[in-house]
């Protein structure tokens, strides 16, 4: 695993989400700090000392809207990467990346990219809890295959372990697994929902759309950018007594692979055996 500086890590992620700010202002996207992010903000009022990531979350419309248009309002070297931009991008939420670097975040995944913020698209929900399961579970279903359609298939070794990965690669493509995630993503709109969908926690992560409000500003290591109108409630929902501070085993980091913070991604060179240099994420 790669060892950095976290703080120079916090510096570098903490510029890519001005900058997203920005454009988002400029533009009239709606945007909010999300999950960690906003209890960062909350709680430290800025990055929690170990989270080496960064999330914000926008309503489907308004994420469409930026992936659409990354190419033109984002200031080089920032880029956009999701499904909607990478015809093999391997996740179902978008990032926002600095060019100008590399961070390869698992060894057994062939996604190279840059240091980035995590950009969760927010999309209707159902009503019923039933519907909810089943909405749920089709997501987790496209998401999971897309994962192995990007993973070294013999992770775990080149017995029985790397027999389903590999008839998975074989039986399914990437654009046709890209297109029955984006339907599961659009099964309920975003404007017409009373409920919203936060992908990560599953059915728990079901909230009435009225819980997000209006874009609130909230301090973050010194400057003003967004985060949930009912950040108390929010916050709640996700993590129960937020405000107390985990134990240290508890505080989990991502432990990534590979970064340089001054080799663009686009010219590293992958020697993984595992990967094909046709088809990686890049």
């Amino acid at each position: 695993m790669a060892s950095y500086d976290i703080d120079i890590l916090h510096e570098h992620i903490l510029q890519i989400l001005l900058s997203v700010d920005k454009v988002c202002r400029e533009h009239h996207l709606t945007y909010y700090c999300w999950a960690g992010t906003m209890l960062g903000a909350v709680r430290h009022k800025g990055f929690i000392p170990w989270d080496d990531d960064m999330d914000i979350c926008m309503p489907r419309p308004d994420y469409d809207k930026l992936m659409m248009h990354a190419h033109e309002w984002l200031p080089q070297p920032l880029e956009a990467l999701s499904i909607e931009t990478d015809a093999h991008y391997p996740g179902g939420f978008g990032k926002i990346v600095d060019g100008s670097t590399t961070l390869i975040e698992r060894e057994h995944s062939d996604y190279v990219g840059g240091i980035y913020i995590d950009v969760f698209p927010i999309d209707g929900a159902p009503a019923s809890k039933l519907a909810r399961r089943l909405c749920v579970a089709r997501y987790k279903a496209m998401d999971k295959l897309l994962y192995f359609l990007h993973r070294d298939p013999y992770k775990h070794g080149h017995g029985p372990s790397s027999w389903p990965v590999l008839l998975i690669q074989k039986l399914f493509t990437h654009e046709w697994a890209r297109k029955q995630l984006r339907a599961a993503y659009l099964a309920y709109d975003y404007e017409k929902s009373e409920y919203v969908l936060d992908y990560d926690d599953g059915v728990n992560g079901v909230i009435p759309k009225t819980m997000l409000g209006k874009p609130t500003p909230v301090r973050f290591e010194g400057y003003e950018v967004m985060g949930v109108e009912h950040a108390d409630a929010y916050l709640r929902n996700k993590y129960g007594d937020y405000m107390v501070v985990p134990p240290h085993d508890n505080q989990r980091q991502h432990n990534f692979f590979y970064l340089d913070y001054n080799l663009p991604f686009r010219q590293y060179q992958d020697k993984r055996s595992f990967v094909n240099r046709d088809n990686a994420s890049r």
